[in-house]
């Protein structure tokens, strides 16, 4: 490398100003800073390597100092003492921090996002998006997400639960874990260490079932409802699962024989029911539109939603909540059982129905002031006008 009797000062290199023209000033040992008719005060190292001259750039200043050029410069010689080329050494640093941050669990999550958005409604799939670039992101983004352990995966969700809104950190661990999954599926890492942290947080409001009850949230969820593309069985189990909130194994058992279309009344056994008391569920007019539909279907069955391989039996324990998760929502926001809370909130809190219409509605245990227990019919044209007031709130709220 040539070498320069007088090295540069930094008020040297502060002063210099553009030519006509490119100037070069040196430095000493092939370093020199490239000051160009634009302005630009460019750091260059000339140097030789198999018998070859080359020409290596090492940044821009002031961004990088005459201090900094030349550590750059002892470097590079180092490599060259070492029979490494610098310039080759640059390129393959440059090429493995690129394919690092392609890597990085953002480029990856945001890849998954993009894959699987179609299968969820919209507003979904935005939340989704949302709850990454508010919660994840910003702490794990950019590493790559190979390096990633439960313990760094486990501080993200801590900051939400520490925020209290451990809800949202049970949904953001449940995406974690499927753009893991995925990443494993295209190569990019070796296992889900979200696996790991199984019962580190704990349960959403002590176990209860999970549901929407902000009505802001209940309206998509409802219109996902409705473009259901599965089994129309499914669907109809789906739309009626909000309207009646009855318990997820009391809707799936429900017979044509208990089923008055013409009253608009259907009549629980006992034998059915949690509590062991028979249950009168009256059936709004859009229940009733649902089931006059499906009869065609299903009449034939003793079930209303018979199972699709016999229709011997009811519908499978697990469908409707199967249909939710198809449609993108996850346990930690909605399941079957949730709609009676759902609709146990919105009817108290918004419309503002009398507490004990609502819980002998739920078949809950309610006691008349005597302490005896209500009978099924018990406020029946109060729950009658519930029913309908409910169902078309819900009809307004897909409207908006």
């Amino acid at each position: 490398m040539s070498k320069q009797i007088q090295p540069l000062s930094a008020g040297q290199i502060k002063n210099l100003k553009p030519a006509l023209k490119d100037v070069k000033v040196y430095d000493g040992d092939g370093l020199y800073l490239l000051v160009t008719a634009a302005g630009g005060k460019l750091w260059r190292l000339k140097y030789r390597f198999g018998g070859m001259e080359k020409l290596l750039a090492l940044g821009s200043y002031p961004q990088i100092t005459l201090a900094d050029a030349r550590q750059r410069r002892e470097d590079a010689k180092k490599l060259l003492a070492n029979g490494v080329d610098p310039g080759e050494a640059k390129k393959a640093k440059k090429a493995a921090q690129g394919e690092q941050d392609a890597n990085s669990f953002e480029v990856i999550a945001r890849e998954w996002h993009s894959k699987f958005a179609h299968m969820w409604v919209a507003s979904h799939a935005q939340h989704k998006l949302e709850r990454l670039e508010k919660n994840v992101f910003p702490w794990i983004g950019k590493r790559p997400i190979k390096e990633i352990t439960a313990p760094d995966v486990l501080a993200v969700l801590r900051r939400m639960e520490s925020r209290k809104i451990l809800d949202t950190a049970h949904r953001v661990r449940f995406e974690c874990s499927s753009i893991f999954r995925y990443a494993i599926a295209t190569g990019r890492t070796d296992r889900d260490p979200v696996a790991d942290l199984k019962g580190a947080l704990p349960p959403v409001k002590g176990g209860h079932h999970a549901a929407p009850t902000d009505p802001k949230e209940v309206a998509p969820l409802l219109r996902a409802i409705d473009g259901f593309t599965g089994s129309y069985v499914v669907k109809c189990a789906l739309q009626l699962a909000p309207l009646l909130f009855v318990r997820p194994g009391e809707l799936r058992a429900a017979e044509w024989s208990e089923i008055d279309l013409d009253t608009a009344e259907w009549n629980i056994p006992a034998e059915k029911m949690k509590m062991k008391a028979a249950h009168l569920v009256p059936l709004c007019k859009q229940a009733v539109a649902i089931l006059k539909d499906l009869y065609p279907l299903t009449g034939h069955s003793k079930y209303v939603f018979p199972c699709h391989r016999s229709p011997l039996r009811c519908m499978s324990e697990n469908a409707v909540n199967a249909g939710l998760r198809r449609m993108g929502f996850e346990k930690s926001e909605i399941t079957g059982h949730g709609f009676r809370a759902m609709a146990r909130t919105i009817l108290d809190e918004v419309l503002e129905i009398r507490p004990d219409f609502i819980e002998h509605q739920l078949a809950h245990a309610v006691k008349d002031p005597n302490g005896r227990a209500y009978n099924r019919t018990a406020h029946l044209p109060a729950r009658v006008a519930m029913m309908q007031q409910w169902a078309d709130y819900l009809e307004g709220l897909k409207a908006v």
